[in-house]
């Protein structure tokens, strides 16, 4: 994997101590694999990262942040990871997250135009918001499952790889 990149985009450990907003967190941030780049910390960074990401939810990368903590990832890759769903991905991944949720509910994809009041947001919830949510845990699973297994192959693939590499040629 390119751990040099990452290294190079990835905010030291001292750096984040210093932000003087994050000290209520304690000695929680001198936990050595929050900051690692090995392959079980970067794999389950992408797992918890794509999880919250895909997932319609307020402040994912404080969930993102709290599970990297607990789970022992990286910490700096599962919050950045969780920008996949930005202001400009949102609405197609939303949106196919609805599309397989009502697919799997056996509902029909409602066509719908949204309005920004309250009414109209009070009466649609149960019918977008099932689906949606349903769906979205669905492929947020199975995603962040993908991107796990695939960091793990692509890391011991590159590992194999680097060791042919050192091996001496057999005269």
């Amino acid at each position: 994997m390119p751990k040099k990149f990452m290294k190079r985009y990835l905010p030291t450990p001292e750096k984040v101590r210093a932000i003087r907003s994050l000290h209520f967190l304690g000695d929680i941030l001198h936990e050595p694999n929050l900051w690692h780049i090995n392959r079980h910390c970067v794999s389950r960074a992408f797992f918890i990262g794509i999880f919250w990401g895909i997932l319609p939810v307020p402040f994912q990368m404080v969930a993102a942040a709290f599970f990297a903590i607990w789970f022992n990832a990286n910490l700096p890759l599962s919050v950045a990871l969780v920008w996949i769903s930005n202001p400009l991905t949102m609405p197609p991944i939303f949106y196919f997250n609805y599309k397989v949720g009502a697919w799997l509910l056996g509902r029909p994809v409602m066509t719908f135009e949204f309005q920004a009041n309250w009414s109209w947001i009070s009466n649609r919830i149960v019918d977008i918001g099932i689906p949606l949510y349903f769906g979205s845990i669905i492929i947020a699973t199975v995603a962040a499952c993908v991107s796990y297994l695939t960091i793990q192959y692509l890391w011991r693939r590159k590992v194999r790889s680097e060791w042919g590499r050192r091996r001496p040629p057999i005269d």
